[in-house]
């Protein structure tokens, strides 16, 4: 009878290290001498498995580094194949390739194409019912799977963790590599954390993909994952059947100016980019007005209704998606035509990774940013409303370090209870491990429950005795409901006297084994204290190094707007800051056709009116205990949400975001001014 306990797949590893933190299964770096087949030509598994005659830009190279046995990375734009860097290999290796990626569309579109290939490909996600999460889990541990395509905050169940401890990893892939740099454009913590889990899981190799990497991002990820730089590849960004223009316009002329674009030019597959979900509806009902083929598309549609405009989009050759950066991602369609930023992109990156969705078949297509000012101020906003307070952070540090030696955090509590937002919440705990006052462990979650599908004798005589004695010993630590029996692991790992992973892996079997049906809910996030901080230091040290994200934040920001109207050729700078130089200029910007600076003009800003300031602090004065805090008071006057003002209903009020037509430090200098006074 299989055990319960971890029971490892032998691998084709010859483990070279000196120390190992995690037993003798487990490989500590990534310096392994491998055995592999020396017979395989990559470009026939290209012709026969994919379907392709040759090779594009970069793409045997980084595969010859990996069939190698070394760890690889590699910059390609967007729609320029990175795909294939891992799937190939995937077909090669023994093991499995896991693929962390934070595209749920990519998943499934890949996951598709490859199945219609005979590559076996599954994904885990949120998305799955309990059966369809077994039946992945069971081909994963039976090693019928070639591909598993996971998001990074995956690696926060307990579960999974569990499960992919037993299985012989050959290749851990990473997609979006871009978000483990702090200098990168879409900092995510989560994936500061994949290195180290690599290693955990024991894998073979690296590679680390991007479309959107400058020269210090691509040191940054190099450094994170180990890789060496002789391994690391970069292909030309640069490309000519783009045309790149920029529009003067206005608030009140822009969607005229777009349906103009619309209407006079061919008709071809539209991308138009937004920054807002409501503008996203709006615009997309305006052309409808007009006669236009369009849908919007938002992260806050409903999954059918997303994959429903997804799948008209790509089956249409004239559709117009009106969109946030939600859409897009990963989207595999080449015959998009024209790619409208109707507000302007977060940065510099997500510019270059946005038009670099057009055109991908090679032919001659059209990217567009109508300039309006006042947008500017919407993107500042965003990143306003991330900084938290100082006294935000004075009580975050308080309640995190006031936990015992080992303790739990439920991450949304933490968020909610300190008015800091949920990514600025795991960025600050990274830091903490970062900066060795706190170790992270394996999350788990609070709560267990299962729904036994035949009786516990039945269970039970399926066993020997002494696995009988353990699984009795946990069902006489349940309480039961109606139908749901809840479990609590720590007691069942002092009533058995076990681990909590050997529990778990029990439960995790007789689910496997149609036995009971398991659910799990309330994730905490495990943590060591190793030292403890002097905390009005720690806060102060904080607070800087969120003021220097911030400032950083903002100047992506005003690197797009001066790129979009500089007095040169506009191509030539963005080739140039992702480490490409063209030898001329384009030919094809704006800049290039008109030889002049596009101008933008001036933000429409109004003043503060003193009768609205006034009302304005009528609120205030009622929600003291809210709006208390000057920062606190300017995020609600300029419509910028944060965890304490939507949990107080302040989001709804009629004078949240009163002053949006007003620059954020203006209203923050007015708020601090009359505190510094009320305060004399």
């Amino acid at each position: 009878m299989p055990p319960f306990q971890n029971n490892l797949r032998s691998t084709t590893l010859i483990l070279s290290s000196d120390h190992d933190i995690l037993g003798p299964n487990h490989a500590s770096s990534f310096s392994l001498d491998l055995i592999l087949p020396t017979d395989i030509d990559p470009i026939e598994v290209l012709k026969s498995r994919f379907g392709f005659q040759s090779f594009r830009d970069g793409q045997l190279k980084v595969i010859d580094d990996l069939l190698a046995g070394n760890s690889a990375a590699a910059v390609f734009p967007t729609g320029g194949g990175k795909s294939i860097c891992y799937q190939l290999p995937a077909v090669i290796f023994e093991g499995i390739t896991l693929v962390v990626s934070p595209l749920i569309a990519l998943m499934k579109d890949q996951i598709d194409a490859l199945k219609d290939q005979g590559i076996a490909a599954e994904r885990l996600d949120s998305t799955l019912t309990n059966e369809e999460y077994q039946q992945v889990s069971s081909s994963l541990r039976d090693g019928t799977l070639k591909l598993l395509y996971v998001a990074p905050e995956r690696f926060n169940n307990e579960r999974f963790r569990e499960l992919i401890r037993q299985i012989n990893i050959s290749l851990f892939a990473v997609d979006e590599a871009h978000c483990i740099s702090e200098w990168g454009h879409n900092f995510r913590p989560d994936y500061l954390k994949l290195a180290r889990y690599a290693r955990e899981c024991g894998a073979e190799r690296i590679l680390a993909l991007t479309a959107t990497a400058p020269p210090k991002v691509l040191t940054d990820i190099c450094n994170e994952f180990k890789i060496d730089s002789q391994h690391a590849t970069r292909t030309p960004f640069y490309r000519s059947n783009l045309r790149l223009l920029a529009t003067p316009t206005t608030l009140e002329t822009r969607n005229q100016t777009l349906i103009e674009r619309l209407v006079e030019r061919p008709k071809g597959s539209t991308v138009i980019y937004v920054t807002l979900q409501k503008t996203a509806v709006e615009v997309a009902q305006h052309l409808q007005t007009q006669g236009l083929a369009a849908r919007h598309y938002h992260a806050g549609m409903k999954p059918d209704e997303r994959s429903d405009t997804q799948d008209w989009f790509i089956g249409s050759d004239d559709g117009i998606i009106v969109a946030t950066i939600a859409f897009g991602m990963g989207i595999d369609k080449s015959n998009i035509r024209y790619v409208y930023h109707y507000n302007f992109a977060k940065s510099v990156e997500n510019y270059a990774q946005e038009i670099g969705r057009a055109g991908r078949d090679g032919l001659p297509s059209v990217c567009e940013t109508l300039l309006v000012p006042d947008d500017v101020r919407t993107l500042e906003n965003f990143v306003y409303g991330d900084t938290p307070t100082l006294s935000a952070l004075r009580s975050f540090i308080e309640e995190v370090f006031s936990q015992g030696e080992d303790f739990g955090l439920n991450l949304y509590q933490l968020s909610s209870k300190n008015d800091i937002r949920d990514l600025v919440t795991r960025t600050l705990l990274t830091y903490f491990e970062l900066d060795g006052y706190l170790q992270g462990g394996t999350p788990y979650y609070a709560e267990y429950k299962f729904h036994p599908l035949v009786s516990s004798s039945k269970m039970l005589e399926l066993f020997d005795e002494d696995r009988q004695e353990f699984l009795s010993t946990i069902f006489l630590q349940t309480t039961k409901a109606a139908k749901w029996f809840t479990l609590d692991i720590e007691q069942c790992v002092k009533a058995t006297n076990s681990t909590r992973a050997r529990v778990v892996n029990a439960l995790e079997y007789l689910q496997s084994r149609d036995l009971l049906e398991l659910k799990v809910s309330g994730v905490r996030h495990r943590y060591k204290r190793l030292k403890t901080p002097e905390f009005h230091q720690l806060a102060e040290s904080l607070n800087q190094r969120i003021q220097e994200r911030q400032t950083r934040e903002l100047a992506r920001i005003d690197s797009l707007v001066k790129l979009l109207t500089m007095d040169a050729c506009q191509v030539s700078a963005l080739s140039e800051y992702f480490g490409e130089t063209l030898d001329k200029p384009c030919g094809h910007c704006s800049w290039c056709e008109t030889k002049q600076a596009i101008p933008m003009g001036q933000n429409q800003a109004s003043m503060i009116s003193e009768d609205r300031w006034s009302m304005l602090r009528s609120v205030q004065e009622t929600n003291l205990d809210l709006l208390g805090d000057p920062q606190t008071l300017a995020r609600f006057a300029a419509g910028v949400s944060s965890p304490f003002l939507a949990r107080a209903k302040l989001t709804k009020h009629e004078l949240f975001g009163a002053f949006s037509d007003i620059a954020f430090n203006s209203i923050l200098e007015k708020a601090n001014t009359e505190s510094a006074a009320s305060n004399s």
